[in-house]
């Protein structure tokens, strides 16, 4: 007997075939879009009702307005020149997962309220461990972001040099714990010490040392790890970087990991967008020593091609990390089931979403050649441009590339500020709408970073990058 649906049923199939067909035309049109919108703040706000609505509305009159007000206010991080920050992609076969998965509307924190779900985490953390070419001592889950791996590995860090007390007792009367890390490496990190407890004064930044990579100085790391101690404080872990965002600073992973193997001290490795490129054996040597890591984190969402949010957090001890985020009330215990996996002992969420079901349609449409030639081509591509603004007269190479990431600036004669003008010119080149980038500040001075690594770019957007960014900055000058 077919039940009656209610009054304000949607014709689900009709508007999921709607929206896919939107979907395949934004994808197919997004290189004659301008990569970020022209408009101004409170634009797209002003055109959205002040209150919402008491009676439903018609899907036709809200698919309306999404096709009226949201796109044009999008910026567009499938954009094949979208070369800023890191990219964000989700590759065709990938987004049909992700479609699958909102079907279901998983709950995905225990074995068995999703045992797919969980399985396939299980094999697509280890398909991933295998193609980066890491041994089998690591297990691990999906997080959501970068972020959320390095809470976890800060308060793993924190639990273990308090012997697992800081979850119950709290930090009150014990010993300041110091953290340390790279001056070059990620906002996460201090943000991490701020949520456990540990206080920003307690992450030690550690000078680098000169280009291409800027490595932590081992030497200060030593002496940074003595001095703490000589001063009554607890050193608890390491936090190393492989490809940091600004200009892809890069540690001596095997001497930081033998320094902390000497110091008794948990190290953490981000990797969160360079690790993607270890699935090509040549850029290993970038992460020489990550085996030796106690836990690693990189994003299948950003290189490889997995809609946000799927970050791989890797661990040698998983029981380390569980004893730190496991909390087991009775309604969460799962009785008469021996070797499951509960997810949600290995993170902060309690809630989490079916991520793997996205990887393994990833891995299984493309295959990790065809994921390795996209990354070869972008860095392939990136370093082809950093050689042809070197070859003009009035740029300069800032940092040389690290995979496909390099920073330049702008120098012509005659222009007293040239921070100001290059920052006047990242402006420029995106509200031009061929290319989007992102600047930073290296040794004092303002950069414009450029990275490639969009799923479906080609080798002429590189051609179309360097035409833009060399008819904008003239017609400043």
């Amino acid at each position: 007997m077919s039940k009656t649906p209610p009054d304000d049923a949607i014709d689900y199939r009709a508007w999921s075939h709607r929206a896919a067909d939107w979907g395949a035309d934004y994808l197919d049109s997004l290189a004659e879009r301008p990569v970020r919108p022209k408009v101004k703040p409170g634009a797209i706000a002003a055109q959205i009702g002040a209150s919402p609505p008491d009676g439903g509305e018609s899907m036709d009159a809200i698919f309306d307005d999404f096709e009226r007000i949201i796109p044009g206010g999008m910026t567009h991080w499938q954009h094949p020149r979208f070369f800023a920050y890191f990219q964000s992609n989700a590759a065709p076969a990938a987004q049909i997962a992700e479609q699958l998965a909102t079907a279901f509307a998983a709950q995905c924190m225990l074995w068995q309220t999703s045992p797919a779900a969980t399985e396939l985490e299980v094999k697509m953390v280890d398909w991933l461990r295998q193609a980066v070419g890491l041994p089998d001592t690591f297990q691990g889950t999906f997080q959501d972001t970068a972020s959320s791996a390095t809470l976890c590995a800060v308060l793993t860090m924190r639990e273990k040099a308090l012997g697992f007390t800081g979850n119950k007792e709290g930090l009150f009367g014990k010993k300041p714990l110091r953290i340390y890390a790279s001056g070059r490496t990620h906002s996460s990190i201090d943000k991490a010490l701020w949520i456990a407890g540990l206080g920003q004064d307690n992450l030690v930044k550690i000078p680098t040392l000169d280009g291409p990579l800027f490595p932590m100085d081992a030497a200060a790391l030593r002496q940074a790890i003595a001095a703490d101690r000589a001063a009554g404080m607890q050193p608890a872990g390491i936090v190393m970087c492989v490809g940091g965002t600004s200009v892809g600073a890069t540690d001596n992973i095997a001497e930081v990991c033998a320094i902390a193997r000497e110091e008794g001290l948990f190290t953490h490795l981000d990797a969160a967008w360079a690790g993607s490129a270890m699935i090509c054996e040549e850029f290993r040597t970038l992460w020489t020593g990550a085996e030796h890591a106690d836990s690693i984190v990189l994003n299948p969402h950003k290189w490889l091609g997995t809609p946000m949010e799927c970050s791989l957090h890797l661990v040698r001890d998983p029981e380390t990390l569980v004893r730190t985020m496991a909390i087991q009330p009775e309604y969460l215990k799962t009785h008469g089931k021996d070797g499951i996996v509960n997810f949600s002992e290995w993170s902060v969420q309690l809630g989490r979403r079916f991520r793997a079901l996205k990887v393994w349609f990833l891995i299984r449409a493309y295959g990790l050649d065809g994921l390795r030639r996209r990354i070869r081509n972008h860095v392939t591509w990136a370093q082809s441009l950093a050689e042809r603004l070197r070859g003009e007269a009035d740029f300069e190479i800032s940092t040389e590339p690290v995979l496909s990431l390099f920073s330049f600036r702008h120098t012509p004669d005659g222009i007293a500020d040239l921070d100001a003008h290059n920052l006047a010119l990242v402006n420029a080149i995106n509200d031009d709408g061929r290319i989007y980038l992102t600047q930073s500040v290296h040794e004092g001075k303002t950069v414009i970073r450029f990275v490639a690594g969009q799923f479906d770019m080609a080798e002429e957007d590189i051609h179309i990058a360097f035409d833009a960014i060399t008819e904008v900055a003239r017609s400043l000058v």
